[in-house]
């Protein structure tokens, strides 16, 4: 009791030991055994990591989306007439365990006799019919005519007909168990678009983010126009989140709206930054790096770099819209510094510096080619400890050199994002090569092929594949040893240290080589116990690679590879990785490291 008529209610609790589900029967099943059944479950009897996932815990939702994973499971595979009878749950008198018991009735299983359209097709049945996921003499699976409704849906979407109703409509014979699919189309009205809006860009022109909009105002609406200039906002990097919506225009049954909402992110200012990696050790970085500038879109960098390997400075501009049509122009200054021993190469050392030029002609939504013209001077320095093919060089052709390279590429890029993408494709071609007359006349040609398919909702594979071919010609007939290429690293081959993979000069230490391969396959899950992070990744993976003297020299036997796990984290100080792999043919001469990582960041 308190003062004035008033009372204080204390409710105490007792809340025991968590009950834990001791068994899952399911009662009926004839064609397929229960642990078949029970793999589809989320819910669980006690495993290894039951005590972190929880999933020998009960919840009426968890069996509610198990009972309905059942249903699909077998309607996936023909049984039509599946029904689930009956669902018990109890749990024992001392209210630790729990015990579930599933009746149903599996039917028989049914085949597609036959599918027809019907209704207003708008398109001809001809084109509408590649759609379709469901063949006669097919088992009947909901999955494929539930895909196939959205299928066709989605394509009639981009003719406008954004409110289109596709019905599947099965006429069974019990007898024979056959199914005869009708999918009836109502496209309804055409939809046009009456506005493009955009919210939330305080710091980025208007004009910034239209030019990346496919969806023109005044046009019919079309879903994939729509989807993929969400797509674009999103590979600017210049949001955090950006979301979609058309809500249809009032008084009206034909026109929408559709706003696009951005989430900005800071686009950078003056920054000074920190890390380390094992091959550079401890990383100094200062820059004023602007990737969105003054809102403008165009990226204006200047930086300072300064570790064990190198010493950078560069100042670097792109406009992306150089002109309308999305011609973009840069151009750069750079002056570095690099002590090749201390990336675990050769022993020496080379003073550059230079100025480039570069254009992008977008040749449609996914291709670009890109040229770039550089001037660079770079003077070659040797120490006591240099290899006879660093004085050799310096004899044949001096120490200093002056050369223009032109630079050409093509890439194909259907990625959904540029940072964590899970689906697409990245496929590039360059060629590199240097102007005749000069102190230095050589080439290099590069390929890369990065692929991305989603598994399930949480798993991607990931498969990479990089080529690079180079060497001298003119009275060069080979390619300059400090443009080799490297192979080994948390990049590369991982479980091998950074850039020591390939051929060795009589000191011992890596030279890199003319011919480059290196590949790459991962599967890619987020964290367990951060599921739905946007900024951390994990993945299980495998690598294979090396580089050799040249074209002649390779050798499939040579090729080093590894297994391991690995994870990225977008920190809010920079971008960590690391990995943990184990080289699987290492040879003696070989310099393995279990554990890898790179840091750096912002402080």
């Amino acid at each position: 009791p308190l003062e004035r008529n008033r009372v204080e209610i204390s409710i105490d609790l007792v809340e025991g030991a968590v009950a834990k589900i001791r068994q899952i029967n399911i009662v009926g099943n004839q064609v397929f055994e229960d642990e078949e059944l029970l793999d589809q479950f989320q819910l669980t009897t006690p495993k290894l990591f039951s005590f972190f996932t929880k999933s020998d815990q009960y919840a009426k939702q968890k069996l509610a989306g198990d009972l309905e994973v059942l249903r699909s499971y077998y309607l996936d595979q023909g049984y039509i007439d599946f029904n689930i009878n009956s669902t018990q749950v109890s749990i024992t008198p001392d209210k630790r365990d729990i015990y579930i018991t599933i009746n149903i009735s599996e039917g028989k299983q049914h085949h597609i006799e036959e599918v027809r359209l019907a209704g207003e097709l708008i398109l001809p049945a001809e084109e509408l019919f590649p759609l379709v996921l469901v063949n006669p003499g097919d088992l009947f699976s909901r999955k494929n005519v539930t895909s196939t409704v959205e299928r066709i849906s989605k394509r009639l979407g981009t003719e406008g007909y954004a409110f289109a109703n596709v019905n599947a409509i099965p006429k069974v014979d019990k007898e024979s168990k056959q199914v005869t699919l009708t999918f009836f189309v109502d496209p309804g009205k055409r939809v046009y678009v009456r506005r493009v809006n955009m919210e939330g860009n305080t710091r980025t022109r208007d004009e910034v983010l239209r030019r990346e909009i496919r969806q023109m105002e005044g046009g019919w609406f079309a879903g994939d126009k729509v989807e993929r200039s969400r797509t674009r906002l999103n590979r600017l990097g210049y949001f955090e989140e950006v979301n979609v919506e058309t809500p249809t225009v009032p008084g009206t049954t034909d026109q929408v709206d559709v706003n696009f909402s951005v989430t900005e992110r800071p686009s950078g200012n003056l920054l000074f930054g920190l890390g380390f990696s094992q091959t550079s050790g401890l990383l100094i970085n200062a820059s004023v790096n602007q990737t969105n500038f003054l809102g403008s879109g165009n990226r204006v960098n200047l930086t300072f770099n300064n570790s064990q390997v190198n010493t950078n400075y560069a100042f670097s501009f792109l406009n992306p819209y150089y002109t309308i049509d999305g011609v973009s122009r840069g151009f750069g200054i750079f002056l570095r510094q690099t002590d090749a021993g201390e990336a675990n190469l050769a022993k020496y050392t080379t003073d550059t510096y230079g100025f480039n030029l570069n254009y992008g002609i977008p040749l449609n939504e996914f291709d670009t080619v890109r040229f770039q013209l550089e001037f660079e001077n770079l003077e070659l320095k040797t120490t006591s400890f240099s290899p006879e093919i660093v004085n050799d060089f310096i004899a044949d052709n001096g120490d200093t050199y002056d050369s223009v390279r032109l630079v050409g590429s093509w890439s194909h890029d259907t990625r959904n994002r540029a940072i964590f993408a899970d689906r697409g494709m990245l496929q590039r071609v360059s060629a590199e090569v240097t102007v005749p007359g000069l102190d230095l006349d050589y080439f290099k040609l590069n390929y890369k092929n990065l692929i991305y398919i989603p598994l399930t909702r949480n798993l991607t594979l990931s498969s990479n594949l990089e080529l690079g071919y180079g060497d001298g010609y003119n009275d060069l007939d080979e390619l300059p040893f400090f443009k080799n290429f490297f192979a080994g690293g948390v990049r590369s081959v991982r479980g091998f240290e950074d850039n020591t993979l390939g051929p060795r000069d009589e000191r011992n230490n890596p030279l890199g080589g003319a011919l480059k391969t290196v590949g790459n396959v991962e599967i890619i899950f987020p964290p367990p116990f951060m599921p739905d992070s946007n900024a951390l990744r994990m993945s299980g993976f495998f690598d294979i690679g090396n580089v050799f003297e040249n074209v002649d020299e390779f050798d499939a036997n040579e090729l080093r590879y590894s297994i391991g796990i690995g994870a990225t984290w977008l920190s809010p100080f920079g971008a960590l990785s690391f990995s943990v792999a184990k080289p699987l043919n290492d040879e003696s001469q070989d310099n393995t490291q279990l554990f890898q990582f790179t840091f750096g960041g912002q402080l």
